[in-house]
């Protein structure tokens, strides 16, 4: 039997080993695509990598009636392999990964992107992306004054208490620094023009080209950075969309590589909008530093 790993690397152990990947030569657009199968009651989606000494492969689960039977909507596990013998190492949590993970390269990205002193968080969403991104972003950044936009306003309010923040409204963005979309929205959160010119905005609900959370008006504004060109093209609905409309020329995409490495200068005058997909790269990174943190 291969040893079973809990949890995921700490937060801010995620963002350093993230950035270093990127600074050492990852490179996103190398990786294979996602491969999601659609069957009866959900889709399941395989996320395959090589990096460095392992390779690996989370395999997810979304099955999108499991909130009326109690159960996560998404669910999965992670195989860590030798990377020259494919043997197996570790099977991780796939979910605990994916929260840390989906976060940490938030993180990433804002870090390169927001201002120094970047201290107001306009938070969409009340789940554990919300949670986890309100973590990752105070690991870079001074976050002093956090507001919580919800579409259920109860459960905003009772989320805001929880983690100190305060419950607010769309309108709050005019004075953000950072806006966090952690939803599974599907048609945009907000008005793009409200957006000041100095925010930076990430947004990491969705990988399918038919949703998304940010409108083609923010699109066209910023300065849109991802993952990698090739993923957002085929997934990302925030970018695939605002393509179609004309308000995103594909080639003005920059790789989060390129800012991480300081390879291309963000323009100061333009908000800069994150979109993530969640690549494979990201859990295999976290898992082999999970897994060598072990000491297996």
């Amino acid at each position: 039997m291969i040893p079973v790993l809990e949890g995921a690397p700490p937060m801010a152990a995620a963002i350093d080993v993230l950035r270093k990947s990127l600074l050492d030569g990852l490179d996103p657009e190398a990786g294979p695509p996602r491969s999601v199968v659609s069957v009866p009651h959900g889709q399941l989606l395989l996320m395959p990598a090589h990096w460095g000494n392992y390779t690996g492969v989370k395999m997810v689960t979304a099955a999108p009636g499991n909130a009326a039977r109690g159960l996560p909507r998404v669910q999965g596990n992670y195989l860590l392999l030798d990377g020259e013998t494919l043997t197996p190492l570790a099977l991780l949590d796939g979910i605990a990964l994916t929260s840390v993970r989906t976060a940490a390269v938030s993180a990433v990205a804002a870090d390169a992107l927001a201002g120094p002193d970047a201290s107001r968080l306009v938070l969409f969403g009340t789940g554990p992306q919300a949670r986890s991104h309100l973590e990752a972003l105070s690991c870079i950044r001074p976050i002093q004054d956090v507001v919580v936009v919800g579409r259920n306003a109860d459960r905003a309010r009772a989320f805001a208490a929880e983690v100190g923040a305060r419950a607010g409204t769309v309108d709050d963005i005019v004075h953000a620094d950072i806006v966090a979309c952690c939803t599974t929205a599907r048609t945009p959160l907000f008005d793009g023009a409200l957006l000041p010119p100095s925010a930076t905005i990430v947004a990491v609900g969705s990988h399918e080209p038919d949703a998304r959370e940010v409108d083609e008006t923010a699109v066209a504004r910023s300065t849109v950075i991802v993952e990698a060109v090739s993923a957002a093209l085929r997934e990302a609905g925030d970018v695939v969309q605002a393509v179609q409309v004309g308000a995103l020329d594909p080639g003005e995409l920059v790789g989060l590589a390129d800012v991480v490495s300081g390879r291309h200068e963000i323009p100061p005058e333009r908000p800069r909008f994150f979109k993530s997909v969640g690549m494979a790269w990201e859990d295999l990174v976290l898992a082999a530093a999970h897994f060598e943190a072990a000491g297996i």
